[in-house]
């Protein structure tokens, strides 16, 4: 899949456990761990603003779009 997921990367930059960031996003373990291991197919806007508010992040910290089809074009 193209889109990498990095939040184990934020969490370990804020010092920060993932059980942490549930509690104070307001999401369950259960739907931050789906997103932390790249299995959800969706994320809600509001969802992830709350988490980079919280690990003072943008977006683009969270979310990397990776091609792996370009490496290989000539």
């Amino acid at each position: 899949m193209p889109l990498q997921i990095r939040l184990d990367e934020q969490l370990h930059q804020q010092r920060m456990t993932l059980t942490e960031l549930s509690e104070r996003v307001g999401i369950t373990l259960a739907n931050l761990s789906i997103l932390k291991t790249g299995k959800a197919k969706a994320i809600r806007f509001s969802t992830l603003e709350a988490i980079c508010r919280v690990l003072q992040c943008q977006p683009g910290d969270l979310i990397v779009f990776e091609d792996d089809e370009e490496e290989g074009a000539v």
